[in-house]
């Protein structure tokens, strides 16, 4: 089992920043790959950004690339979306996700937090 818990969302403004945290704990090392996803309210949930625990390559969904920052500590068992540049469309409950490869697809992950809410307001 892997335990995952966000932290980090809050109420910004349009233009501001927020990062979010993901402390993993557990069977980590099944969960080879990290990822954000994002739903909005009404909304599927979407990906947002993966990463590897064993490779500095990311993946961004076309929404967010160059605003979004994914990255990981290893020594911390964590994994960290800074935003940037938020708009009102990034406003949802944020939830981070453990599985063994990175994919685009949330069935692709087999663990997942709680949950994280980020509003941007206009």
């Amino acid at each position: 089992q892997v335990q995952l818990v966000e932290s980090g969302g809050g109420l910004v403004q349009a233009g501001g920043s927020l990062r979010l945290s993901c402390a993993a704990s557990g069977r980590t090392l099944s969960s080879s790959a990290m990822a954000w996803f994002r739903q909005a309210p009404g909304k599927e949930r979407e990906f947002v950004a993966a990463i590897r625990w064993s490779s500095p390559n990311t993946y961004y969904a076309a929404s967010v690339k160059g605003r979004f920052t994914i990255s990981r500590d290893n020594a911390k068992n964590t994994v960290y979306l800074q935003m940037n540049s938020l708009k009102p469309e990034d406003t949802a409950v944020y939830y981070c996700a453990a599985g063994p490869s990175v994919g685009s697809f949330d069935s692709e992950y087999d663990y997942w937090g709680q949950g994280t809410q980020v509003t941007v307001s206009s």
